[in-house]
């Protein structure tokens, strides 16, 4: 019998999960064997779980499952360097030449275990099956416009935290940018998802956008059009062949711009299209200051949707649930796909 094991999350502001109890119950309706961690965070209460039929475990007791138990998580694995001998399901961030990535492979060498990333669970025609892109966009796009908000007050934005919805957000927002002139923002990526997500936040308070996606990027740069709005909002993940849009000229460059909001979140790839910044920020800090006069600041947090958790969790889930639901197949469809990317990463490291 497959047995899926919904780990607890182990980072630091992170309530999201993967599977809701409505998805484990049609799972267990399928036959599989689900475990779920209990957590002294997640969103989603413990008690709809047990009453969908999942055995409850200890929070962080997936390294003690059963040799056969895939784990399932969202964010990343403490770094303690044990090797890992299971199947796991999660965002990896490790076939981009992460540093961090790296040692997550080599663990999983060490250990003889199985990464599945998330990120790389494609259709036969190379789609992602789930992603949380439209919440990260809307997320990223508030906490830009909170650093443009603080930075018109002569001051850097604080710590931002988790909302009970997006209603919530956008009165905490409207709050923020009160007797403020709207700021002007350009959108990268401003189809897809993540672009869409970003984009609906702006139009919701009243925020200019200028959408651009492949073709107005098609030229591969330079991009003096980005420097011209107060606010840029990357929404394209870093790969071969990605654009510069932000050269590592641009804080001492003529510009307008004054908030980079990095969504995609990957500046410690080389092929990263903003050259200003080599870190992420924090929940706590989330304005980074990399040029003071005139001030710009990125903010680029890698878990905005868990700002908002339940709404994320919920549209997630329904997305991916399709592919779980194929778990008693693993080497075929997504998961065979998956098992492919893997196997040719960790045999380069």
């Amino acid at each position: 019998m497959t047995h899926l094991w919904v780990r607890a999350e182990q980072r630091a502001n992170e309530e999201r999960v993967g599977l809701t109890p409505k998805g484990a119950a049609a799972l267990i309706a399928k036959g599989l064997q689900v475990t779920v961690e209990e957590s002294s965070v997640r969103a989603i209460p413990i008690d709809g779980y047990r009453d969908a039929g999942c055995e409850i475990a200890p929070e962080n007791s997936w390294p003690n499952a059963p040799d056969d138990a895939i784990i399932f998580g969202l964010k990343e694995l403490p770094e303690d360097g044990i090797p890992l001998t299971h199947k796991h399901i999660m965002f990896g961030h490790a076939f981009k030449g992460q540093p961090t990535g790296q040692e997550l492979l080599r663990r999983f060498k060490a250990g003889g275990g199985v990464l599945y990333d998330l990120e790389y669970l494609v259709d036969q025609n190379g789609r992602r099956v789930a992603a949380f892109g439209y919440w990260a966009g809307f997320a990223g796009a508030a906490v830009a416009l909170k650093c443009w908000a603080a930075q018109q007050r002569g001051g850097i934005c604080g710590p931002v935290g988790v909302y009970q919805g997006k209603d919530a957000l956008l009165v905490d927002l409207s709050n923020d940018l009160e007797q403020l002139s709207p700021p002007n923002a350009i959108v990268i990526g401003a189809l897809g998802r993540v672009g869409t997500g970003a984009s609906d936040l702006c139009n919701a308070l009243g925020v200019a956008v200028t959408k651009w996606d492949m073709a107005e990027t098609a030229s591969g740069g330079p991009f003096p059009e980005i420097l011209d709005h107060d606010i840029f909002l990357n929404c394209i993940f870093a790969a071969p062949g990605t654009p510069v849009f932000v050269p590592a000229s641009a804080p001492t460059d003529p510009r307008r711009l004054a908030v980079i909001g990095d969504i995609a979140c990957d500046p410690d790839s080389a092929f990263s299209p903003i050259k200003v910044y080599d870190r992420t920020t924090t929940w706590e800090d989330p304005a980074l200051r990399v040029h003071d006069a005139p001030p710009l600041d990125v903010a680029a947090i890698d878990n905005l949707p868990s700002m908002l958790p339940v709404e994320a969790s919920e549209d997630y889930a329904d997305q991916l649930l399709p592919s779980l639901l194929t778990l008693d197949a693993l080497d075929a469809g997504v998961w065979a796909r998956a098992k492919e990317q893997f196997d040719i990463h960790s045999n380069s490291v």
